[in-house]
């Protein structure tokens, strides 16, 4: 049963993953936010392939898990997320230069980060280290959405924000609980744990696209018929 939920899980990100990233980029032109969307569901399809044959860690499939998990944890939802928020918020328009090089920090930083996520954190302090700094940016990035929650809000989006809100929540607890409180009573393969982080994840990608929906769509209501205001007579 739980080898069950767990593929279920994994397949409604990939899901989430693809299907919201494209629509992402052809409705909305936002390649910040399609592209990372896409990674995320590339890493999802791994993760189930990497299962499916047998969870091996001298598997190169193995190795790749781990540089999609660095890649999103340190920059892709994070930095990557904000400016491709930042959109609907804040008309922030980047350049085709400045989609590359975020996302070339986001390989760099996958790269060099995945070689910390087997480190014995009681005794490695550069693994304690790049878990801490997770958190933290994690931490950073729900401020944000907090603040993206109540421009939903009061543009009258009112389901978008609650649901933002509580999946946000939803991804900090798995942020938190990843690397420093393991559940007593799973598996050694933390099969409860993944189950829930990737519906959890799935679930993000999910909410985010209909929130970001949501404040286009005000922001287009409000481009159409700006408020007119009416000059007094010196």
């Amino acid at each position: 049963m739980k080898e069950t939920l767990f593929l279920l899980a994994d397949l409604w990100m990939i899901f989430a993953g693809y299907f919201y990233g494209w629509r992402f980029i052809r409705r909305y032109g936002n390649y910040l936010l399609g592209l990372e969307w896409m990674v995320v569901a590339t890493s999802g399809s791994n993760f189930l392939l990497w299962s499916l044959l047998g969870a091996k860690s001298d598997s190169v499939l193995y190795d790749v898990a781990y540089f999609f998990d660095a890649f999103s944890r340190s920059v892709g939802i994070t930095l990557i997320l904000v400016m491709g928020l930042m959109k609907v918020t804040h008309r922030y328009k980047p350049s085709v230069g400045v989609d590359v090089a975020v996302f070339g920090v986001a390989i760099v930083a996958g790269l060099f980060l995945r070689h910390f996520h087997d480190a014995d954190l009681h005794t490695d302090r550069a693994a304690f280290s790049v878990a801490v700094f997770y958190v933290v940016v994690n931490l950073l990035t729900a401020v944000f959405l907090g603040y993206f929650v109540t421009r939903l809000w009061d543009a009258g989006a009112r389901w978008p924000a609650v649901w933002t809100g509580l999946v946000t929540a939803a991804g900090t607890t798995i942020a938190i609980v990843y690397d420093f409180f393991p559940l007593p009573f799973d598996d050694a393969n933390r099969t409860v744990f993944y189950t829930a982080a990737l519906a959890t994840w799935g679930t993000q990608g999910f909410v985010y696209f209909r929130a970001y929906r949501a404040l286009h769509g005000r922001n287009a209501a409000s481009d159409a018929h700006p408020v007119r205001t009416t000059g007094v007579p010196a």
